[in-house]
């Protein structure tokens, strides 16, 4: 089945390095997404390839259990996690790009399903666009939460 992604970016008036600080502190995450009710490290003491976690986050009225893991780090600049759940694979890329205000961060957000099953493809095909009009609002909300954080460490 074909992916689908989803892309929203915005400005945060924050050093990358401060923007790369509240990005990649998973233990932090209950605090500054509002949408994360719990982190559970599985391995990684730090943020690096190999970090792994099980967030707890609500989501279009539920509250789901993902297992995550980096399999990208650069930083200050991007970072990708990546899960894997029902026979699909959601992948989340973080770029961080200086800018004259501070940082754009943007963020893209992919599903991709390589043998659905017939559910999943008419699920997608009744619920796709709305699913992903969905999870663009959430990741809007997600940037707007890193934000806030960013900006309140700098001054």
């Amino acid at each position: 089945m074909a992916g689908h992604k989803v892309e929203v970016a915005r400005e945060i008036l924050a050093a990358p390095e401060q923007v790369w600080a509240v990005l990649t502190d998973i233990d932090a995450a209950p605090k500054v997404l509002s949408s994360v009710v719990s982190v559970e490290r599985v391995g990684g003491p730090d943020y690096d390839v190999g970090t792994r976690w099980r967030e707890t986050r609500r989501m279009f009225g539920k509250v789901e259990i993902e297992e995550m893991w980096v399999t990208e780090a650069i930083e200050p600049r991007s970072t990708t996690i990546v899960a894997d759940s029902g026979g699909t694979r959601y992948t989340t890329v973080f770029t961080c790009v200086p800018s004259e205000l501070g940082v754009e961060l943007s963020v893209e957000f992919s599903a991709s399903t390589p043998h659905p099953k017939l559910g999943q493809r008419v699920g997608w095909a009744v619920f796709g666009k709305i699913g992903m009009k969905a999870t663009e609002n959430a990741l809007k909300q997600d940037l707007e939460d890193i934000a806030t954080a960013a900006e309140s460490a700098r001054r």
